[in-house]
């Protein structure tokens, strides 16, 4: 049996969901949730083969979920189910260790085949789109205005939270208030239109590429 879990903010949609892969026989949902803070701690407990995650969600994504989850349990497949065909989700999945990103406008048998072939160890993602995503990260890519915009402490700060650094790290490394850095995240965050240091983790991975981090 395929264990799947449901990360969907609409109940509707998950029992859809739940209904259409339990009638195969083989694939089993051992849970659902409508939210990302639930899902992330109730997913490693639960430890389904592949969870199938909302791309945008009230309280985070289904990206920021896969990342979590996978840092604790890398064994679990996340498979990315979005109304959004945008290239920066895709580029946030990659990253976040997803297997696959498909749309809602899939077929249900579609969808079926895809558990399966996730849960089966396969990648659903273009390998194209994934070497280009690897090729900036590799070589970077032309600063764009946002970044322009950030002052100089405010590029360092980005560049500790790509790190994984918290806001006390942060404090410790650059001699400042703990409160002074949450400032300088709450103004950064602002300037690049996000609203949460794991959005800014991943945009600065990719927008910094392989600049020489600072001293």
């Amino acid at each position: 049996m395929i264990r799947v879990f449901l990360l969907d903010d609409h109940e509707v949609v998950r029992r859809g969901l739940a209904d259409l892969l339990q009638a195969e026989g083989d694939i089993e949902v051992v849970g659902e949730s409508g939210s990302a803070v639930e899902a992330v701690r109730r997913i490693p407990a639960l430890r389904p083969d592949v969870a199938i995650l909302d791309g945008r969600l009230p309280d985070g994504s289904g990206i920021d979920v896969c990342r979590d989850v996978r840092a604790v349990d890398s064994s679990v497949r996340g498979l990315i189910l979005t109304s959004y065909e945008d290239d920066e989700a895709l580029f946030a999945a990659i990253m976040a260790g997803a297997a696959g990103y498909v749309l809602k406008q899939i077929r249900g048998t579609d969808l079926v085949d895809a558990v399966r072939r996730v849960a089966a160890g396969q990648s659903l993602l273009d390998p194209a789109v994934t070497a280009r995503v690897l090729e900036r990260i590799r070589h970077g890519v032309e600063e764009p205005r946002e970044l322009r915009s950030l002052t100089e402490q405010e590029r360092r700060i980005l560049e500790f939270i790509a790190e994984g650094l918290t806001n006390r790290e942060i404090a410790g490394r650059m001699f400042l208030a703990e409160k002074t850095v949450k400032n300088y995240v709450s103004s950064l965050l602002a300037k690049l239109g996000l609203e949460r240091r794991t959005q800014a983790a991943v945009l600065a991975t990719r927008l910094l590429g392989e600049r020489p981090r600072q001293p």
